[in-house]
């Protein structure tokens, strides 16, 4: 039962990672209006778009991690390849939107939680 619970929410963390990789590439979710986000959100995301590789790289980041998160054998690189995004994502909804912080900060405990649950595949590259 434990095993098939913790499929199931990496599955849904994996696809909500592999679904916002593949929106920055191909739109198809319609960002808000610029009126409903925050003036500070509005000019950070104008200065990502000025850097035209950063979303596009974030985005194969996202996906890739995505996919390896699913798998349990491939779970703890997935893990730390989504770590740094997950950090980002964190402060933002801290600094900038306040509302989404609850969905961040649970997402960003079951990314924390593989990583704890997977600490003995780390260890080698500390040593």
């Amino acid at each position: 039962m434990k095993k098939t619970i913790l499929f199931i929410i990496c599955l849904i963390f994996g696809l909500f990672f592999i679904n916002a990789g593949l929106n920055k590439f191909f739109n198809y979710m319609p960002p808000p209006p610029p009126k409903d986000l925050p003036e500070a959100m509005q000019k950070a995301g104008a200065a990502f778009m000025t850097i035209g590789w950063l979303m596009p790289l974030t985005g194969i980041f996202e996906i890739i991690g995505g996919f390896l998160f699913i798998f349990g054998k491939t779970r703890a690189l997935g893990a730390i390849i989504i770590l740094p995004i997950m950090v980002g994502i964190v402060l933002t909804a801290i600094y900038q939107a306040p509302n989404v912080l609850p969905l961040a900060l649970v997402l960003a405990a079951i990314n924390v939680w593989i990583i704890i649950d997977n600490r003995e595949k780390y260890l080698p590259m500390v040593r």
